[in-house]
């Protein structure tokens, strides 16, 4: 590889990079401020929580709108289009004068962050087949892991020379610099010839694929199992176990570096073992830390126990991800944005669900977020056995590309004779 081509290629792994975080960013970056927020606006903490859940449903409903628009206009127009509204949500963020208009922004801020999510992962199954694809969401799930720990640290930061809004200021200025670099860098990936079907064409085709539906719900169950731990954790190791605020922090980054690890090691081992054996191996850590999580609850095992049970989980959690998405994506070349749209959405979908169920104890009882963190990972384990098993009569599924209209043919090699990171 040229130093040119290695050049473009990096850009391009950045900038990608950069999109999927800004979802992530939109949410956690902004914490900080929240007590403040709420003084300055007059708002109670019920109105100031909705500023969170309106992001999460935009960021959610977003995904539905952009994954369509990129398949039918291609890549570029809805990316930038999607970015220049969260920018400008962003902007009005920060004069918002009362907090039911900071929460219809913040509505708008999440769809126009869907856009950057979305596409990013539709781009790179554009550009990319087989292992390679894997490798790259590999990548993106290491960001994806890192941007929430590092987000909200970097708002406390701000917030030491500014107040509230300039954390908005910060996320407008962050969107304008995406776009222009979009602009700039990213070329259109959607083929030309690539067919063109209605919306309800599509995600029928999609929802009727029982293989593409397996590695959905298994992907969207274990990421709604780690928001159920990140929803529940505060309650169960602070109130609970009583670890101080600092003593927590300290649990939840090295549970996000395990998560990050995990995902390094995907990208690493891939192309030997291959990228369904390391969802396998993900569901099944996932699933074991889930229930010693569960056994540690039910038996009152000492916190060492506990803790060991959450760090495998959410490790888990970083292999499963990015080859779940690799998977899933690998026979929807033709429309990779409805489907990336469909794989997003599942998982903000059942977060929302089933997250908040992990904290119907309180601060009280940790049972529920043990049943939940237990049950969810087993139940996607479960969802891939059935859903993606050779049927009696049918043939394994093997190692496909898309024709230019989306059409499956076998693939000779599925790292040869396609353009894209090498």
């Amino acid at each position: 590889m040229s130093n040119d081509a290695a050049g473009r290629q990096t850009r391009f792994i950045v900038l990608l990079a950069a999109l999927v975080a800004l979802g992530p960013v939109s949410i956690d970056g902004y914490l900080p401020g929240l007590p403040d927020l709420a003084g300055d606006l007059r708002a109670g903490a019920a109105a100031t929580q909705l500023t969170i859940t309106a992001c999460l449903a935009g960021l959610a409903v977003g995904q539905l709108i952009a994954g369509p628009l990129s398949d039918t206009y291609g890549r570029r127009r809805p990316l930038l289009a999607g970015l220049a509204l969260y920018t400008i949500a962003s902007a009005l963020c920060a004069v918002a004068p009362d907090v039911r208009t900071l929460v219809g922004l913040r509505l708008l801020q999440g769809i126009g962050g869907a856009f950057g999510i979305v596409i990013a992962n539709a781009m790179v199954r554009d550009r990319t087949s087989g292992t390679r694809t894997a490798r790259l969401f590999s990548v993106l799930t290491l960001i994806t892991g890192l941007a929430p720990v590092c987000a909200p640290v970097l708002g406390g930061q701000l917030l030491r020379v500014t107040a509230w809004p300039g954390i908005f200021v910060a996320l407008a200025v962050l969107g304008a610099v995406l776009l222009a670099a979009s602009a700039a860098v990213l070329p259109e990936t959607r083929s030309a010839s690539a067919s063109r079907r209605p919306l309800p064409a599509v995600f029928g085709q999609l929802l009727g694929d029982r293989v593409f539906t397996g590695y959905v719900l298994a992907n969207g169950l274990v990421f709604a199992a780690m928001f159920a731990y990140i929803s529940g954790s505060p309650f169960v190791l602070q109130e609970i176990h009583g670890l101080s605020p600092q003593q927590y922090s300290a649990v939840f980054a090295v549970n996000a570096a395990g998560l990050i690890a995990a995902a390094r090691i995907s990208g690493r081992l891939v192309a030997r073992a291959g990228a369904r054996v390391l969802l396998l191996a993900g569901l099944l850590g996932a699933t074991a830390g889930g229930t010693t999580v569960l056994g540690a609850v039910l038996t009152r095992a000492p916190l060492p126990v506990l803790l060991i049970g959450l760090f495998v989980l959410v490790s888990g959690v970083g292999l499963v991800m990015p080859n779940a998405a690799a998977q899933a994506l690998a026979d929807h070349g033709g429309h990779a944005g409805s489907a990336a749209a469909l794989l997003g959405f599942s998982q903000f979908v059942f977060g929302a669900a089933l997250a908040p169920l992990a904290g119907a104890g309180g601060a009280t009882d940790a049972l529920p977020m043990g049943i939940i963190v237990a049950v969810l990972p087993a139940l996607a384990l479960l969802a891939l056995g059935v859903l993606t098993r050779s049927m009696p009569g049918e043939r394994t599924r093997g190692p496909v590309r898309q024709g230019p209209a989306g059409h499956r043919r076998p693939r000779r090699n599925i790292d040869r004779g396609r353009a894209g990171i090498r």
